[in-house]
């Protein structure tokens, strides 16, 4: 399989909607006009792709300076377990630099797959959730 990675690409709300409805990652996927809001406030976005059809995707918001905050990373389930999902971490890595530190909040599921890709735990977070 020949996954490239792009991340000059503008993706639509569907593909992204798309993405993370095969994925199994809990977003509002359902709401294309959210899907665009997230596209449009993000400032990282890498997306990997399966010649024309989008496998996957991670999305983040940074300073570009001090933190970058990994909000999405979500690979379509049935190229999961490939390497992709870490190559996109690595891709964004790329756009950042060494001074900048990557942040994210796991799903219970995934709490033992980060620390395979380079994460380390950290105990020292807060959270105000989301009313929807």
């Amino acid at each position: 399989m020949n996954i490239m990675y792009k991340n000059d690409i503008t993706i639509t709300p569907r593909d992204l909607s798309e993405v993370f409805h095969a994925s199994g990652i809990k977003r509002p996927y359902d709401d294309l006009d959210r899907m665009q809001q997230m596209l449009d406030h993000a400032n990282v976005l890498v997306t990997a792709w399966d010649q024309e059809k989008i496998v996957g995707v991670a999305r983040g918001l940074t300073d570009f300076s001090y933190c970058c905050y990994l909000s999405d990373l979500a690979v379509v389930q049935a190229y999961q377990h490939q390497g992709i999902g870490k190559q996109l971490i690595e891709q964004v890595k790329e756009e950042l630099n060494e001074h900048v530190a990557l942040i994210l909040l796991s799903a219970p599921s995934a709490m033992d797959y980060y620390p395979k890709v380079g994460f380390d735990k950290i105990e020292n977070g807060y959270i105000i959730k989301r009313k929807k």
